[in-house]
């Protein structure tokens, strides 16, 4: 892929900018002076701020502008997602409304419940809530046992059942409520508050997230009329399932963002606090664990914002599409199928993000020693807070089984020729692999990208040619080749932003600090991602073969990891230099 290809943090629009400050604004205006009171889980103000967000339009950007949303493309609402990360607890309580609980409505919603309901969702006149998860089925949604019948008069579903670790529901309006009907037929349904039959339980004592609203849901003998069903009887797992694509994406979005606070916290911290006659920062350690920190927010927020260009081009074609049909409906159920078809960037971002984000958050904590486990210090908030989010849209090893289990069912279909490259690399790696000259920028971390795709492809088509159809079994091994895409997809967004920014120096020669930082942290990023995903290697192929054939697929890796290393010692300082200076998440 052309680095000019891929949407980048540095192609935000003016319009694009404005919207970020203006929640930028909202947040530090509104959002941090009441902050022990949202924490306290104080409904009524979440409720009034949910509305002050309605009126500036922040509830909006995914809600068309026919239903009195913004229309927002996917980028502008992603840095939405980012840049409200900041509100802790509250961000939370957003994203749960303008994403899982607002967006089926927007995608599989009839004329007239949209009309209904989405421009009270815009406004924050209504609030939505998403209810799946039940006491007995998590990560099995479809073992829920929630259940729905038809009414003898066929004017009404009577639902009896319950909901679990509902977000939102001490004081939602709306509810995206799943359940089966006659028993089988897995169905989601627009249910209010006010129907007869609805309760909700007392709040759940939460590890963090303590500002947002988090209770079971009762429904006994609830009717809900049979205008509310959504979408289609016995289709519900295709309005859940597509849901949690976008609420997995924008998860990732909202942890770049919280990436971002840490790493200011930590490095203003870390300028402040003086041990040993001077500020910490100056120590090295304290300096690696800032780099390390930045390149991680780097490489996250470069993977968010090529998958967010990506889905805006997709969604793009769609629009015209359903133009040249004159608008004949049905654009919103496309527009969702068509975010399916990036489900699996959707986990990779969502489990990338999520850990990268724990682990800048465990850094953080560190680098304020003490301090860091002291409640008053927002560092060890943010450290209890970002632990859900690894389970949080899908457990990270449910995503982690979705990454590679959907690639290899595509190739087994036929839908991917993976076996018919695998089986032609195998003889090519069994040649001389010489390695070419690294005489430009990045062009050593393009080569080894290149030879990490290679060395999935050579333990991922050894994987199928052994399991076959069983391969879904051996989590173990599916869990390896998740990380190695993962890595993968990683290393490619890092590299591609910076070689963009390299392309787009007026002086090749002599390019900008910034862009020399980036290219630091992707050569960093780089080395270590290989690193990671030769263990990857090495353990799968311990698994897949032994003797001869194990020392085979060996050597045929170390040819594939071949590459001078990287000083990443030198290259960290001058993140950290950066990072120091500029007192947060820079570039």
């Amino acid at each position: 892929m052309a680095p000019d290809a891929i949407v980048t943090p540095e192609d935000f629009t003016e319009e694009q900018r404005m919207i970020g400050d203006a929640a930028k604004a909202f947040v530090a205006g509104e959002i941090i002076p009441r902050d022990a009171e949202i924490e306290a889980l104080d409904y009524k103000l979440t409720v009034e701020l949910l509305r002050k967000a309605g009126e500036l339009g922040l509830l909006g950007a995914d809600v068309p502008e026919a239903y009195g949303g913004l229309g927002l493309d996917k980028v502008s609402s992603t840095l939405l997602a980012e840049t409200l990360a900041e509100a802790s607890s509250f961000a939370l309580s957003v994203g749960a409304h303008v994403g899982i609980g607002t967006l089926p409505i927007v995608f599989f919603g009839t004329p007239e419940q949209k009309a209904r309901y989405l421009p009270d969702l815009a406004s924050g006149k209504r609030i939505a809530a998403y209810c799946l998860t039940e006491p007995a089925s998590g990560s099995d949604a479809l073992g829920a046992r929630t259940t729905a019948r038809l009414s003898p008069d066929g004017t009404h579903y009577v639902l009896n059942g319950s909901k679990l670790y509902i977000t939102n529901a001490g004081f939602a309006d709306v509810f995206i409520v799943y359940a089966k009907v006659d028993g089988d037929k897995f169905t989601a349904f627009i249910v209010e508050r006010g129907f007869p039959g609805f309760s909700n339980g007392p709040e759940e004592h939460k590890m963090g997230i303590k500002g947002s609203s988090t209770c079971p849901l009762f429904f006994e003998d609830m009717p809900v009329p049979k205008e509310n069903v959504l979408g289609e009887i016995g289709k519900g797992h295709l309005i859940a399932f597509n849901i949690l694509n976008i609420g997995r994406f924008k998860l990732a979005a909202g942890c770049v963002g919280a990436a971002k606070e840490t790493i200011s916290l930590a490095a203003k911290y870390a300028n402040a606090r003086k041990q040993f006659g001077r500020p910490i920062a100056q120590f090295p350690l304290i300096g690696a664990k800032l780099a390390d920190m930045n390149t991680a927010a780097y490489v996250m927020e470069s993977m968010v914002y090529r998958t967010a260009g990506w889905i805006d081009e997709m969604l793009g074609r769609i629009e015209a599409d359903n133009a040249a049909q004159g608008g004949t409906g049905g654009a919103g159920v496309r527009a969702a199928q068509a975010i399916g078809e990036y489900a699996l960037e959707c986990s990779i971002n969502k489990v990338f993000a999520t850990e990268a984000l724990d682990f800048v958050a465990d850094e953080g904590v560190q680098i304020h020693g003490g301090y860091g486990y002291i409640r008053e210090y927002k560092v060890e908030r943010i450290y209890r807070d970002s632990r859900i989010n690894r389970i949080f849209e899908g457990t990270n090893e449910i995503n982690r089984m979705l990454i590679p289990g959907t690639l290899m069912k595509k190739a087994l279909k036929g839908d991917l020729p993976l076996l018919r490259k695998a089986r032609a690399l195998q003889s090519e790696l069994l040649q001389p692999m010489p390695l070419p000259p690294f005489d430009e920028p990045l062009r050593k971390e393009t080569f080894r990208i290149g030879q990490a795709k290679r060395t999935f492809l050579a333990v991922g088509g050894l994987a199928v040619q052994k399991h076959g159809l069983a391969l879904e079994q051996q989590q173990e091994l599916l869990c390896l080749l998740a990380d190695m895409m993962i890595q993968i997809f990683a290393m490619e967004s890092a590299s591609l932003r910076a070689r963009k920014m390299l392309l787009k120096e007026p002086d090749a020669g002599a390019p900008s600090a910034k862009t020399e930082t980036a290219a630091a942290m992707t050569a960093v990023f780089v080395q270590e991602a290989m690193e990671r995903i030769e263990r990857c290697a090495k353990t799968a192929l311990a698994a897949l073969e032994q003797g001869d054939a194990l020392q085979t697929q060996l050597s045929i890796l170390k040819k594939l990891m071949r590459a001078p290393l990287t000083d990443t010692v030198a290259l960290k300082r001058s993140i950290a230099a950066r990072v120091v200076r500029s007192g947060q998440y820079t570039l």
